[in-house]
């Protein structure tokens, strides 16, 4: 972890006054000071991470009863649990009694949760089932000390949650995107690899570098070679057309080629981004492989390979790419002020057999490749921002567009909570 010291006036006033400054500057990278003050890190977790929807995990993971997944936010961790009634259920992870956590190993099987420190004992659902020696206190209510819930639902087999009680309908913005999400039958699908890949860098600098392909192809040399997003449209569009023009026909699937998109500040209600496209690949490349070739069976219903990638986004943090054969899905999580959980989920069909139908190092090579190779870029990015003489400079006008959405969106947060 890299240490920042918190200067002596981070206070609400200096961060009225940056806001005030940064948003006189549309169009250019933030100040520095927004990557180096624990004040700002505090409101933004409060007020974008815990109020928007976040990926949690696929179903298939907790697959039985009682089994279950923490998830880490920042200090905080969240319990994902199958209830004895096949119910999915988010928990904060504190006993109600004085704190402690509940549940440690970061997967499992349980009957229950017991607290390691006096002993209160919950169901897989939340409710307290007992608190010991507590009888000879007729006013302790049960039902009102059950681990606090937290909103969750399902989507075609991938679990958002939602620390905001009052927060909008997801499923709703997600039933934008259903038919050509549909194509792939997440909800069957396998978990063929997932791997965390801790950044040492402030968590918006590791979603900036992946809503932006202005690096592409200086950074990412395997991926460039195949994938149409480090081209300039003026370059890249006769390819994607040609690809769209043909795509449902190839593939089977109506809607194959939706475009939609409502994010940041227009998305359907906060935290609820919603996005697809689908763009595409050059020649000689049908999927997301280090030469192009195919890696498993074909995903869902998808009848053959159209030289396309299904590009989507679900909540502000989470990210799918979504080859024929195979998905691969990101997310982004701050763990401290300059700490980053950034996961990769791959996905394959769900009768696939590892070694037979697909080979694991070949599936995820590209991805752990690029990821290694921004991670690279991310943390030297993290040093050049926390430097006293960093200047901001200017956006690129179309590389960069979706990345102004999403600053746009945090100053504008940023302001309300002022």
């Amino acid at each position: 972890m890299h240490i920042i010291a918190t200067q002596v006036d981070d206070s609400i006033d200096r961060l009225r006054h940056k806001l005030d400054s940064q948003l006189q500057k549309p169009g250019y990278a933030i100040d520095p000071y927004f990557y180096r003050s624990h004040l700002v890190h505090e409101r933004e977790l409060e007020h974008l991470v815990f109020k928007s929807w976040l990926y949690a995990l696929h179903i298939s993971e907790i697959p039985h009863p009682g089994d279950y997944q923490l998830l880490d936010i920042g200090e905080d961790s969240i319990i994902v649990a199958r209830t004895q009634d096949g119910a999915i259920k988010a928990l904060h992870n504190i006993c109600r009694h004085r704190g402690a956590r509940v549940c440690e190993a970061s997967t499992g099987n349980r009957k229950t949760f017991v607290c390691p420190y006096h002993g209160w004992v919950y169901g897989l659902d939340g409710g307290l089932k007992a608190a010991r020696e507590t009888h000879i206190m007729p006013d302790l209510d049960k039902a009102t000390l059950g681990l606090k819930p937290i909103r969750c639902v399902e989507f075609m087999g991938l679990v958002f949650i939602n620390c905001d009680p009052n927060a909008g309908d997801l499923l709703a913005a997600l039933d934008n995107i259903r038919q050509p999400l549909g194509a792939y039958d997440l909800a069957t699908a396998k978990v063929a690899a997932r791997r965390t890949y801790r950044m040492n860098a402030n968590w918006k600098l590791a979603i900036e570098n992946y809503l932006e392909c202005y690096h592409c192809a200086t950074s990412h040399r395997a991926y460039a070679r195949g994938h149409t997003l480090k081209d300039l449209e003026e370059k890249s569009q006769p390819v994607v057309d040609a690809m769209l023009a043909q795509s449902e026909a190839i593939t089977g699937i109506e809607g194959m080629s939706t475009h939609y998109t409502r994010i940041y500040n227009d998305a359907e209600s906060f935290g609820a981004c919603v996005h697809t496209m689908r763009y595409g690949l050059y020649e000689g490349f049908d999927t997301g492989s280090a030469d192009g070739q195919p890696l498993a069976p074909l995903m869902g219903n998808i009848k053959a390979y159209d030289g396309g990638v299904g590009d989507y986004q679900m909540g502000p943090c989470s990210f799918m790419l979504n080859y024929p054969d195979h998905c691969v899905l990101y997310r982004f999580l701050p763990r401290s002020l300059t700490e980053t959980d950034v996961e990769l989920v791959w996905f394959v069909r769900g009768d696939a057999i590892e070694g037979t139908d697909y080979d694991v190092d070949k599936l995820t090579w590209l991805w752990h490749h690029t990821t290694l190779e921004d991670e690279y870029i991310i943390m030297r990015n993290n040093l050049g921002v926390n430097s006293r003489f960093f200047e901001p400079g200017p956006y690129h006008s179309e590389f960069e567009a979706t990345l102004q959405q999403f600053i746009d969106w945090y100053l504008a947060t940023l302001k309300k909570t002022l």
